[in-house]
């Protein structure tokens, strides 16, 4: 087993690690840049390096800076959590010259399913069900014109290096075609430095609902049930739940048989998710795989009592899994809690917290590494905590989150509690009949006095 972990990462999941490293007894050496030196994670690690400036490029994604880090305090392995370095090959290649144990996805499978037209070739060949579309990369338009033609429209154009919804447009017909192409391209050019694209057939107000597994050296995986992630704005995850209210048992079983062999063909080691796009008849089509832990894992963690970050560890040291494959015992939901003001278009909020009370209670969670007279840097993501509810029913896990959040105190910033209150009481949110066009016309209502 690992001496001690290095965490490449910053905030909730960064404290999330080292949680868990303590008590599994192991030490944990947290990384900073000079904008998180207050931040809880730094606080409660064992040792602490600071890597560099406010700019992630210049020290959470400065892989030389990571290294030295983890070179100075001995460390054997780095966590990378999710984001920044999460499912960067290169990373990954070079902790392994350095006999430091990676905990996470080998480069080639990195390599292998970060690239989303190859990833859909890989699937295609391991019998797992994907959208139609175009067989790998687009090579230029005129082929491109060809393959949204024999898929017929609408069409998406998806940049092969994607994610975050970058470098993605929904095409209705053929006039829209070139302009979609060529800004779609563009914009994947300046967010990843490659402009590849692929297509698909656009499915219309899908269900987005992935499924966790986790694989280990000897090839086998497990999956642990899914995770109904539909609710978004802009392709951002805004709140997630477990079971999804979509689930029967049938597709639960032929999601989660489809999940798993993915995971074994490709031999995949580590805890990961494979992404669903589900149509209104429960027909379900590959979208892409995820090689690292998710934000949305902790409600897996609640309804089937299982430690994931435990997982990866046990099996990054060469422990093998269970090969068990997991239902929901519960009902749990996550709402993101970001920085944002919901009342201005979700614009971001940084600036210091002058009063956090946190909610508690039974079947109440709070991921955060904030707290009164923390200062929210403007550098990073803006969320700032993940608020969970678990309890027997989904009914009772919403009216749970609603009490929660009512709870929920941040004053000195804006943040997207409002949001997530009018969320659990809106009608199709609580009927379970949404899916991912559900922010489409979403509308705030006028905010009450004290949220003003």
């Amino acid at each position: 087993m690992f001496k001690k972990i290095l965490i490449a990462n910053r905030g909730e999941i960064a404290l999330r690690i080292i949680r868990t490293c303590k008590e599994m007894g192991i030490k944990s050496v947290a990384v900073y840049s000079k904008a998180d030196e207050e931040s809880l994670h730094v606080r409660f690690a064992d040792e602490a390096v600071c890597i560099g400036p406010a700019a992630s490029s210049e020290s959470y994604l400065k892989i030389s800076n990571i290294i030295a880090a983890a070179e100075i305090t001995n460390a054997d392995a780095i966590h990378p959590g999710y984001g920044f370095l999460s499912e960067n090959a290169k990373f990954s290649k070079i902790c392994d010259e350095h006999n430091i144990k990676f905990i996470g996805a080998s480069p080639d499978m990195i390599d292998r399913m970060g690239d989303k037209a190859m990833a859909k070739t890989t699937m295609i060949e391991a019998g797992v069900p994907c959208v139609p579309g175009s067989e790998g990369v687009i090579p230029d338009f005129e082929t491109c014109i060809k393959v949204a033609k024999k898929t017929g429209y609408p069409v998406m154009l998806k940049a092969s290096a994607g994610g975050g919804g970058k470098g993605m447009r929904a095409v209705w017909k053929a006039d829209e075609l070139q302009d979609a192409w060529e800004s779609a391209r563009q914009e994947s050019k300046a967010a990843f430095g490659n402009d590849d694209m692929y297509m698909e057939k656009l499915i219309e107000k899908p269900r987005h609902i992935e499924i966790q597994i986790v694989g280990d050296s000897t090839g086998r995986a497990c999956h642990l049930s899914e995770r109904d992630c539909s609710i978004q704005r802009r392709h951002q995850k805004l709140t997630e739940e477990t079971p999804s209210p979509f689930m029967t048992d049938k597709l639960r079983k032929d999601m989660g048989k489809a999940a798993v062999k993915a995971s074994e063909y490709i031999k995949y080691e580590g805890a990961g998710t494979v992404e669903f796009l589900v149509d209104k008849n429960r027909n379900f089509y590959f979208m892409e795989m995820n090689t690292r832990i998710q934000v949305e894992h902790p409600i897996t963690e609640q309804v089937i009592d299982f430690d994931l970050i435990r997982e990866q560890i046990l099996v990054a040291a060469g422990v093998p899994i269970s090969g068990k494959n997991y239902t929901p015992k519960l009902h749990s939901i996550e709402c993101r809690i970001n920085a944002e003001d919901p009342y201005n278009n979700f614009r971001p909020s940084p600036g210091k917290i002058t009063v956090l009370h946190a909610p508690g209670g039974h079947g109440i969670r709070l991921d955060t590494h904030v707290y009164a007279g923390y200062t929210i840097p403007p550098n990073y993501d803006s969320m700032i905590a993940k608020l969970i509810t678990t309890a027997q029913s989904r009914e009772e896990a919403i009216n749970k989150m609603k009490r929660a959040l009512d709870e929920f105190v941040i004053e000195g910033i804006k943040t997207t509690i409002p949001f997530h209150r009018q969320l659990m009481n809106d009608p199709r949110y609580i009927s379970g009949n949404y899916t991912t066009a559900f922010m489409d016309d979403f509308v705030m209502d006028d905010p009450v006095e004290d949220e003003e």
